[in-house]
């Protein structure tokens, strides 16, 4: 695919001084945790069934710490591909008022391309050496999670870099396969398996990076476009999108309801998560009924970590269940 040339200046002056530590971690996203809460969803699985929880720790641990360098490798080598394309200038430039051009360094001119692809390149070093550190602690390694982890970390740093996979129509399906992984490599390299439960809470939290992801894709439309990124709003109508992002939100509450009917999560599993269906409702009417897709997509983050506190909160009440006399989630 050829890069496009951007039609407004790459960078603009920066709005004010800013050190390079902070222009670093704006780069790497730090403040945007959201995939990083995985490690709760897969403790509260873990930790709870007696005689688990210690020998799983220092594992569990040095993945969640590789887990944040390689998110942070992936959005700094995305920031270097949408700033070459000019997606990032036409996204974040002075016509947008509501993103900051702060947020994208090589856009708001606080680093330079070099230092972001040393960024980039040293956080991806880090994180595979601390993912492999993660299998040489586990206290399981079946092959499965094994692998699961190695093709989690080549293809996270492909999704805009290298292949580029998200510019050739598979970004939403990475977006949801990402958060997937990040729950379901480590409880298996912590237990050896992979209950049904567990699979389906992972899917469940790779559809919130996947339901904020949607609606920055249908803000980001005509910059996408113009640089030749495949995403379902790019190719789809509006009101093609706009069915897409619905039935999205439809699918996530079908595979609860799927779980608790089939027995893969507990019968009450369903009604725990039906705030995440209110307020994705609610997500959907802000940025297709109200017109105000920013502000449906912010209140992705917040439904996202709804959802993580209710998954967590699933766990719990169905260790305590399962513990009590003659009782069973």
């Amino acid at each position: 695919m050829t890069d496009h040339a951007p039609s407004v200046p790459r960078t603009v002056p920066p709005a004010r001084p800013e050190g390079k530590a902070r222009s670093y971690a704006r780069l790497g996203k730090l403040d945007v945790y959201d995939y990083y809460l995985s490690m709760a969803v897969v403790v509260s699985a873990v930790a709870l069934p007696a005689g688990r929880s210690a020998p799983a720790a220092p594992a569990l641990a040095a993945f969640l710490l590789g887990e944040v360098f390689v998110v942070m490798a992936m959005v700094a080598l995305d920031d270097v591909t949408g700033f070459r394309d000019g997606s990032d200038a036409r996204n974040y430039g002075p016509d947008h008022p509501r993103r900051k051009r702060l947020r994208k360094p090589l856009v708001a001119g606080t680093l330079t391309l070099r230092e972001a692809l040393g960024f980039g390149y040293a956080t991806a070093a880090v994180g595979a050496v601390l993912w492999g550190l993660t299998v040489v602690l586990a206290p399981h390694r079946p092959l499965w999670a094994v692998l699961l982890a190695a093709v989690t970390f080549v293809v996270a740093l492909q999704y805009s870099y290298g292949l580029r996979i998200s510019y050739r129509g598979f970004q939403e399906v990475f977006l949801a396969g990402l958060g997937a992984a990040l729950v379901i490599t480590p409880y298996g390299l912590a237990t050896g398996a992979c209950s049904g439960f567990v699979l389906v809470q992972g899917v469940l939290f790779g559809c919130g990076p996947l339901l904020f992801g949607v609606y920055s894709n249908t803000n980001d439309v005509d910059g996408d476009r113009a640089a030749g990124r495949l995403t379902v709003a790019s190719l789809a109508t509006p009101r093609g999108n706009a069915r897409f992002v619905l039935a999205l939100s439809a699918a996530e509450f079908l595979l609860g309801a799927a779980a608790s009917v089939t027995g893969l999560a507990p019968w009450w599993f369903v009604l725990w998560m039906a705030p995440v269906t209110v307020l994705r409702a609610r997500q959907y009417r802000t940025g297709f009924r109200q017109g105000d897709i920013m502000r449906a997509r912010r209140l992705g983050f917040t439904v996202h970590r709804v959802s993580t506190a209710l998954l967590i909160g699933a766990n719990l009440l169905t260790a305590v269940l399962d513990r009590a006399p003659g009782g069973t989630a």
